[in-house]
């Protein structure tokens, strides 16, 4: 009976220690910063880890074109180039802090972690 109540108590110390981590991760996951670019470059966004945008960079030769149409799609793409590398860095990230933990069901729950959902 009391057999079950040590397994509780791990499991109890592991969630505990995961918390800790996830923590640690979100702040370095803020501090992270990815960027994404399009149109050779013409235009640049920056977001950090948690999938937040923090800014965008227009080549002012594009805003001279007046293009609209374009510049909508550059900017698309530069956002979608740079929450791709956002993603993917979470992920490496999330791979080393969790990966001291042996949790059931883990590995496949943080597979489809994302912090803005």
């Amino acid at each position: 009976m009391f057999k079950g109540l040590g397994n509780l108590a791990g499991m109890m110390k592991q969630f505990s220690e995961m918390q800790g981590r996830m923590q640690e991760m979100q702040d370095k996951l803020a501090k992270l910063k990815f960027e994404g670019a399009a149109g050779g470059g013409m235009v640049t966004v920056e977001a950090n880890g948690q999938q937040k945008i923090l800014g965008v960079t227009i080549d002012p030769t594009l805003l001279e074109s007046g293009d609209k149409e374009m510049l909508e799609d550059l900017v698309t793409a530069a956002t979608n180039a740079a929450l791709d590398k956002a993603r993917e860095g979470a992920a490496e990230e999330m791979a080393q802090i969790t990966g001291g933990l042996n949790i059931p069901g883990l590995d496949e729950a943080l597979s489809k972690f994302n912090p803005n959902s």
